[in-house]
């Protein structure tokens, strides 16, 4: 089971994830704000830039209650670059 070790929060709703698995990647998260939806606050970047890592390491999350899970962010995103 891959967790999230750290984020680091870019420009342009980028993030930087560190995954226990030993890889990286930068994911534009843009691709998941939706109009009319709970993750439509997110385009606002002030509110973006609340992004936290939960504790376990098992997803990230905004004060709305919208979440994502590593495996999601992991294994089913494309990276805007990988890093080796």
């Amino acid at each position: 089971m891959v967790k999230i070790i750290k984020i680091k929060l870019l420009q342009n709703y980028l993030i930087h994830f560190f995954f226990s698995d030993n890889t990286d990647k930068v994911i534009d998260l843009s691709k998941f704000i939706k109009e009319n939806s709970i993750n439509e606050v997110l385009k606002n970047k002030d509110y973006f830039a609340k992004v936290k890592l939960y504790d376990n390491g098992r997803g990230i999350y905004w004060p709305n209650g919208f979440d994502l899970c590593p495996d999601t962010l992991r294994y089913f995103t494309e990276a805007v670059k990988e890093l080796a």
